[in-house]
C-alpha cells in the first residue's frame, strides 16, 4: 500500500471508531433529574402538616423549604401553587426517639431519631408513574447530649436524606 491508501484507512478507521462510541453512548444528567420538559414544564409542591403525636415546631418548615429548594436548583420546573404538571403532596407522620445502645452500666448509650414522611405524587403528564410511598430517616446521638442540644443539626439531616429520596422517587428515575 502506498502512504495515501494507509492514510485513507487510519482515517476511515478512525472516523468509524468516532460513529460507533458515540452510537453506544449513553447520557447521564448530573443534575440528577430526568425531566422531558418539552411535556413537564411546572410542579404543585404544596406543604407538608406534621400528624405525628410527637412534634418538634420548626420541623415542618425545614422540610417544606427543603423539598422545595431541592426541585428548584435540580431542576427547570417552575413551582405554582396548584396545576402542575407533577404534584407533591403529604404529611409528616411520624417524629420519634429510642433507645438504640445500652451501655455496660445498663443505661441508655444511643438514642435513635426517626422521621417518617407520607408522599402523594401525581404525574398530571404520566399517571402511571403516580404514587402514594412512605419515606423514612434515622440518625442517632450520644444520650449523654440533650435532645434540645442536637436536633436542629439531627432533623435537617433526616429532612436532607428524605428530600433526596423523594426527588430520586419523583424526577431522577433511578
Amino acid at each position: 500500500m502506498d502512504s495515501h491508501n494507509i492514510r485513507f484507512h487510519s482515517f476511515l478507521a478512525c472516523f468509524l471508531l468516532t460513529m460507533l462510541i458515540s452510537a453506544c453512548s449513553v447520557s447521564y444528567k448530573f443534575n440528577g433529574a430526568s425531566i422531558d420538559y418539552s411535556k413537564t414544564k411546572t410542579i404543585t409542591i404544596a406543604d407538608f402538616p406534621i400528624r405525628s403525636s410527637y412534634v418538634w415546631g420548626p420541623m415542618a418548615n425545614i422540610f417544606n423549604n427543603e423539598l422545595k429548594d431541592i426541585f428548584a436548583n435540580h431542576t427547570r420546573l417552575s413551582q405554582v401553587k396548584k396545576g402542575g404538571d407533577l404534584k407533591i403532596e403529604g404529611e409528616i407522620t411520624q417524629y420519634t426517639q429510642r433507645n438504640k445502645s445500652v451501655s455496660s452500666e445498663g443505661y441508655s448509650a444511643q438514642t435513635e431519631l426517626s422521621m417518617t414522611v407520607n408522599v402523594r405524587f401525581t404525574n398530571n403528564v404520566n399517571h402511571k408513574e403516580d404514587f402514594e410511598k412512605s419515606f423514612t430517616a434515622t440518625t442517632s446521638y450520644e444520650t449523654t447530649q440533650s435532645l434540645n442540644s442536637v436536633q436542629e443539626e439531627l432533623v435537617t439531616q433526616m429532612v436532607k436524606d428524605i428530600t433526596d429520596q423523594i426527588f430520586n422517587a419523583t424526577v431522577a428515575n433511578w
